[in-house]
């Protein structure tokens, strides 16, 4: 029973971090049309019209993985890490900090403090594959940490990252987006344990492949 409980949350956890964050990539992606049409220039080289996506062409798609990561840098799915317990007395950063003192992470502000990133309230995929290419998101690189770190990191980071990957580019590969207006994006965000858009997103889309692909769908 308790194995069945701690396998449905560590699922959950995953679907909905990578959910939310997919959402947010759409956001971003309507909303700078050069980033989509070069995400499905790499898609048309990588991969072609005439087959679709496999978990095997994800490793080759590099401008799509720094779309994610500069996602999760501006909109984790959890902006604020979960509590910690200092186990001891310590000095930490030249403030004392007394054992039992919980403390909270406020992770959308490390991923955008701008002694750190250059213009970081600006969704720019490509720092990943240049000022920051070697900058990745499972809590080896303290600047940018939607997941967390050490022992405690998310136990669903590769399930989420896994299905937000294959998702997105299989979505880019297959079908033309655009906004339903002209107008901004609502980014107004909901409260919550993650981080949720809270108007819907609408968009249009339409087939881009040959029929034979939606047919194996």
């Amino acid at each position: 029973m308790e194995f069945e409980l701690r396998l449905k949350t560590l699922i959950a956890g995953g679907v909905d971090a990578s959910s939310v964050t997919l959402t947010w990539a759409m956001c971003f992606l309507l909303e700078n049309p050069l980033v989509i049409e070069k995400a499905q220039e790499e898609l048309d080289i990588q991969v072609g019209k005439e087959r679709c996506i496999k978990e095997s062409d994800i490793d080759k798609l590099v401008y799509l993985q720094a779309i994610v990561k500069e996602t999760l840098r501006l909109y984790p799915p959890a902006p604020l890490s979960g509590p910690r317990e200092f186990s001891e007395n310590t000095n930490l950063g030249g403030y004392d900090v007394k054992k039992g003192t919980t403390l909270i992470m406020n992770q959308w502000k490390i991923h955008t403090d701008p002694k750190v990133w250059l213009e970081p309230l600006e969704f720019k995929p490509e720092r990943f594959l240049t000022a920051h290419k070697g900058v990745g998101v499972k809590g080896h690189h303290f600047e940018l940490l939607p997941f967390g770190s050490g022992r405690r990191i998310c136990p669903g980071i590769s399930f989420g990252l896994q299905m937000v990957h294959l998702a997105l580019a299989s979505f880019l590969h297959s079908f033309e987006i655009s906004k339903l207006s002209s107008e901004p994006i609502d980014m107004t965000e909901a409260f919550g344990i993650t981080n949720n858009k809270a108007p819907p997103l609408e968009i249009l889309v339409k087939p881009r492949l040959s029929s034979t692909c939606y047919e194996a769908i």
